[in-house]
Order: structure tokens, then C-alpha cells, then sequence
């Protein structure tokens, strides 16, 4: 680990995190509260922000583009080089990369064919690798470019999917703890309900590891005897999800156990400062040593 013991975690001039976790569990609002002061000299890395304004970005584009296309106005001014398709990516806003993902299912309730899905899904994995991967040279620009010493990357839910957890020289890990501490943000059971409550009342597009997908698919047109077209996109990723956390909970858990640490969402939710960050991260540590 990049941080051998709580002490040298405290006396490092150069504190570099990366959270991973289940969506809803705190990644993203302990980056911000760390990097929202005008004094902070902490640099927030979000890959989802990354996947949609770099890696994703011609995939979205291009996806407009067809639809306009299905226009004959939009289609004459596209086909003259006349009009110009942008998105905006914001912090808080993947509305455009969720949509891209889209969900599977009837085409009359905005479903996608399962095999478009899986492309789809498909680009959306390699986006995240890509987005993962830039994470050494964004610690670079961050000091580089604007002197900041801290670097804290906040991750997507789905990190766990394109790794394999138990493989100590697995590549893609053992690339990212060499240039941040890996803290796994843990829910409890209760978390996981409110989670779980949370999605059903709006259930968002999600992406999956190939076989993981591929199994549920099957199961739910077994389980209720329908045809690829007759299935209810949002039905199928609520019944989806809860699925989706038991499988991802023990590759978080592979993951914190051989490249990193765990903290506890409950003890990540009261943190409402550097000092109390830094605090949190040293128990951690010092825990693991014993």
C-alpha cells in the first residue's frame, strides 16, 4: 500500500485516496467537502465526470446524431455540416452518459435490444478503464499545473466490475494503489435498504460486468416468461438492482483486503473536515495492523 502505517499516512506530505463504493454512500460529497474551500489543497478527481466529458463523449454525439438523422430537417442541416451537437457533462448531472447506457427492454417504453445494451455497456466499460487509468496523470497535473499536494479520486459503483479482486497482480488495481490509498466506503445493511428504496423510486441506468448481465437477463425473461420486447426496462433494473449490490459487495470487499482499507459509512458520514478525514483514514489503517 501507498501508506504503509496510520503515522506515515499522517506525516505524508502528499496524501493520495481513492474511495470506491455503491453509489449513495458518500464518495462524492467527501471529495467536495474537501476540496470546496478557497483554501483547500486537495484536487477532486471524478472519474464519472472524466468518462462523460473525455471517454464517452463521441459514443453520446454520435448516438444524437442517429436521431437527428430520423429527422429530414435536422437531417438536411446535419448532412451540410450546418448544425453542431455538444454535450454538457456536470458534477452533479450524468443525465447524458445514463442516457447513452439506456436500459433494455420494449422499444415503446424508451427500451433498448439487449444486443445495442450490451454494446453499449460495452463502450461504457472501456470509457471507465480509460477514465481509471488517467488517474496517475491527473495527480501529475494537479501538482503541475495548480500545486496541489492532495489528490482524493472519486470512483463510479461499477469500478469493481473490470477487475478481479483476488489477483494481486491484477493490472488495472495494482496500477491504481501504487498512486493512492484504495478505501473501500462500507454500508450496512441498513444503507443497502435505503439504497435499494432510493432506486426503486427512480431507477437510473446502471452498467454491468458481461456475465453478470448476461445471467440476470436470462433469468428474468425465465422467471417471467416474456420475449426480449415485452420486458419493462424500469422493472427489470429495479429487480436488477438489489442483485447488482450482493454481487458487487464481495469484490468491494476482495478489493479493500488486498489493495486497500476499509472505513465505514457511518464513521465517512460524520467527517466535515480535513482534519477529521485524515482522522478517519489513520483508524483505518492503524485497524488493518492489528
Amino acid at each position: 500500500m501507498l501508506y504503509k502505517s496510520a503515522q506515515a499516512w499522517r506525516d505524508a506530505p502528499q496524501k493520495h485516496v481513492l474511495l470506491f463504493a455503491m453509489s449513495g454512500l458518500g464518495k462524492t460529497h467527501v471529495s467536495e467537502m474537501l476540496t470546496e474551500r478557497e483554501d483547500a489543497n486537495w484536487f477532486h478527481y471524478s472519474v464519472d465526470y472524466r468518462i462523460g466529458t473525455r471517454h464517452m463523449g463521441e459514443h453520446i454525439i454520435d448516438n444524437l446524431k442517429r436521431e437527428a438523422m430520423k429527422t429530414p430537417f435536422l437531417r438536411e442541416m446535419l448532412m451540410h455540416d450546418l448544425i453542431h451537437f455538444g454535450v454538457n457533462v456536470h458534477d452533479h448531472d450524468l443525465r447524458p452518459v445514463a442516457a447513452y447506457l439506456g436500459k433494455p427492454g420494449d422499444p415503446e417504453l424508451g427500451g433498448l435490444p439487449i444486443a445495442e445494451y450490451q454494446r453499449r455497456q460495452d463502450h461504457f466499460k472501456d470509457a471507465e478503464i480509460a477514465a481509471l487509468r488517467d488517474t496517475a496523470r491527473f495527480i501529475e497535473r494537479a501538482r503541475d499545473i495548480y500545486g496541489y499536494e492532495h489528490f482524493i479520486c472519486d470512483t463510479g459503483g461499477s469500478i469493481c466490475e473490470w477487475v478481479d479482486p483476488e489477483d494481486p497482480n491484477d493490472p488495472l488495481l495494482s496500477a491504481l494503489a501504487q498512486d493512492c490509498l484504495m478505501v473501500w466506503i462500507k454500508g450496512s445493511d441498513a444503507h443497502t435498504q435505503s439504497l435499494i428504496e432510493r432506486f426503486d423510486k427512480e431507477p437510473k441506468p446502471m452498467s454491468y460486468q458481461p456475465a453478470f448481465l448476461a445471467r440476470v437477463w436470462a433469468e428474468y425473461l425465465s422467471n417471467n416468461n416474456v420475449q426480449e420486447c415485452d420486458v419493462n426496462p424500469d422493472e427489470f433494473i429495479r429487480w436488477t438492482y438489489a442483485q447488482a449490490l450482493a454481487h458487487r459487495q464481495p469484490r468491494y470487499e476482495a478489493m479493500a483486503r488486498n489493495f486497500g482499507i476499509t472505513v465505514q459509512a457511518s464513521d465517512m458520514a460524520d467527517v466535515s473536515n480535513e482534519a477529521a478525514f485524515i482522522d478517519v483514514i489513520a483508524d483505518a489503517l492503524a485497524a488493518r495492523d492489528t
